[in-house]
C-alpha cells in the first residue's frame, strides 16, 4: 500500500456513513488492546479515542465517532477528520473482538481489559531525549526484521543516543533519525517533520529505477507495441489495451484513489466495473499482460480482486502475521488467511505474463504474491520487486513529527519475501537509461514472446 494509506494503523480504509445516536457503541465501552501494533483502543458513549504505547510512552493517535454497523459488524467508528471507518467485529468471547477496515487484508485482535496500561497516566514530555527515546522503542519493539538487515539495533540506539543532547536542535535530531534507518534501504520506513519542512522515505534502487521527472518517458514505451491506445479506468490508475489482436494489457499505476470520493468500497465498485469491460472480449485472447512495474502500492484487497477473474478454482493467496512481542521479533501472531475465490464475472484463465520490477512496491509485490499459486502458472518478467509487503505503522512522537515503518510479514506457504522482493523468472531490465532512449519496451517484447510461443 501507499504510505499516505497505511499510517493509521495499518490500511484501514473508509466507508462512508453518517453519525448516529450513542446507544450503538454502549455495549463495547471499555478499553481494549490490541494483539501486536502497540494500539489501546478507549471506546466511551459514541467516541473511540485511540493511543499508541510502548512500555515508555502512550501518545494519543486519533478520535473516531460511531457510525451504523453494517451485517455481522457489533459497531463502527469514523474518523473525524478523514473518510476511514473501523468495524468493531466478534471475536470468541465478550472481552475479545476484532477491528477491522475494509482495504485490510487482516484484522487486529483486541482483547478488553480493566485500564489503560499504566504508562497512560502520564505524557511523555517534549525534549529531545524523550523524542529520541520514544523514536528507538517503538522501532525496537514492533520492527521485525533487523536479523534481515544485519542490523545491531541496541548498537545503533547507543551510539545516537550520546548524539543528543538538551540542547540538540529539531534539524539535528531529524538527521540523528534519519541516519539509524536509512541503511535498512526500507520503503516502508520514513519520518515527517512538518514543522521544519524535513521528510525522509526509505527505499533500494537498482539501475532499473525510474525517478519521477522519466515516468512518463517509461509508460510510453508501451506505445510502440499496442494496436491502439490505451484507455484509462479508475481514474487514470487502470489502463487497458491491447498487444497486437488477441493478448491483453492492463497496466496498473496503482491500488488506490479508484474513486473520488477516495473511499474503499467505492473504488472496489470502479475496479469491478472496469475489469468488467476489460475482459468483455478475453474469451477471443490468446494471453494476457499485467503490468505493475511502476506501481507504489495501495489496498491489497483490489489485488485479490484481480486475481479473482484470473482463476477457476479457490486458491490460498497468503498469510499475513503481526509482530506480537516487544522483546522478540521473532514471535508474530496467528496467521489470518487471504483467499483468491474465483469470480463469476467475465475473466481470463489462460497464459498470463506479469511485468515487474524494483518500483513494484507494496500491494504491487502482494497481487504478485497471490498469482504465485495460480493454475497456469503466472510468467513473471523483469527484475526483483521493491521487498516491503506489510501495512505501514503509523506513529507519532511528543514534538508531533509522524514516522513509520512495517510490524507485519505476509507468507505464501512457508516462504516470504520482504528485503529482496519477488523475484522474476525471466529477468529482463526495460527502464534502464538506455532502454528509455531506445523507444523498445524490452519487458513488453518479452512477455508478448513468451505468450505467442
Amino acid at each position: 500500500m501507499t504510505i499516505s494509506a497505511r499510517l493509521l494503523v495499518g490500511a484501514l480504509l473508509s466507508i462512508p456513513a453518517p453519525l448516529v445516536s450513542q446507544s450503538t457503541a454502549s455495549p463495547l465501552a471499555g478499553v481494549w488492546v490490541s494483539d501486536g501494533y502497540g494500539n489501546v483502543f478507549e471506546i466511551r458513549d459514541d467516541t473511540m479515542r485511540t493511543f499508541q504505547v510502548t512500555t515508555l510512552s502512550c501518545l494519543p493517535s486519533f478520535t473516531a465517532k460511531v457510525v451504523p454497523a453494517p451485517p455481522g459488524a457489533l459497531g463502527a467508528f469514523r474518523l473525524l477528520d478523514a473518510p476511514v471507518t473501523f468495524l468493531v467485529l466478534r471475536g470468541s468471547g465478550p472481552n475479545q473482538g476484532r477491528i477491522h477496515a475494509n482495504g485490510a487484508a487482516s484484522d487486529m485482535i483486541v482483547r478488553r481489559v480493566d485500564r489503560k496500561p499504566a504508562v497512560c497516566d502520564h505524557d511523555a514530555p517534549n525534549t529531545p531525549h524523550s523524542n529520541f527515546d520514544v523514536f528507538a522503542t517503538t522501532w525496537s519493539e514492533h520492527y521485525p526484521f533487523f536479523a534481515l538487515k544485519g542490523a545491531d539495533w541496541p548498537a545503533i540506539v547507543a551510539a545516537n543516543r550520546a548524539k543528543v543532547t538538551d540542547s540538540t536542535t529539531p534539524d539535528q535530531l531529524f538527521q540523528i533519525f534519519e541516519g539509524m534507518i536509512t541503511p535498512f534501504h526500507d520503503a516502508h520506513t520514513g519520518i515527517s517533520a512538518e514543522k521544519i519542512a524535513q521528510r525522509y522515505s526509505g527505499s533500494r534502487r537498482t539501475a532499473g529505477w525510474v525517478e519521477p521527472a522519466n515516468r512518463d518517458k517509461a509508460f510510453a514505451l508501451v506505445g510502440a507495441h499496442l494496436a491502439g491506445p490505451l484507455k484509462p479506468f479508475c481514474q487514470g490508475q487502470l489502463e487497458f489495451g491491447m498487444l497486437g489482436s488477441d493478448i491483453g494489457y492492463l497496466r496498473i499505476r496503482g491500488f488506490g484513489r479508484y474513486h473520488p470520493d477516495g473511499s474503499f468500497e467505492s473504488g472496489l465498485t470502479a475496479l469491478e466495473a472496469a475489469l468488467d469491460t476489460v475482459f468483455a472480449d478475453a474469451g477471443h485472447w490468446r494471453g494476457f499482460v499485467i503490468d505493475v512495474r511502476i506501481n507504489g502500492g495501495g489496498a491489497d484487497p483490489y489485488g485479490l480482486a484481480i486475481a479473482a477473474r484470473l482463476t477457476d478454482q479457490a486458491y490460498i493467496a497468503y498469510s499475513k502475521q503481526a509482530r506480537n512481542d516487544p522483546a522478540d521479533p521473532t514471535k508474530w501472531t496467528a496467521p489470518q488467511i487471504s483467499t483468491v475465490k474465483p469470480s463469476a464475472r467475465p475473466g481470463f484463465k489462460g497464459p498470463v505474463a506479469e511485468l515487474i520490477g524494483i518500483q513494484s512496491v507494496s500491494a504491487a509485490e502482494t497481487i504478485t504474491q497471490a498469482l504465485m499459486p495460480r493454475k497456469p502458472k503466472v510468467i513473471r518478467v523483469g527484475e526483483h520487486t521493491q521487498g516491503v509487503f506489510s501495512d505501514v505503522l503509523g506513529r507519532q512522537l511528543p514534538n508531533g513529527w509522524r514516522f513509520w515503518l512495517p510490524n507485519e510479514r505476509f507468507v505464501t506457504g512457508d516462504k516470504t519475501y520482504d528485503g529482496p522482493g519477488i523475484p522474476a523468472d525471466v529477468e529482463i531490465l526495460s527502464f534502464t537509461a538506455e532502454g528509455l532512449q531506445s523507444g523498445r519496451d524490452a519487458g513488453v517484447e518479452r512477455a508478448v514472446a513468451i505468450l505467442r510461443r
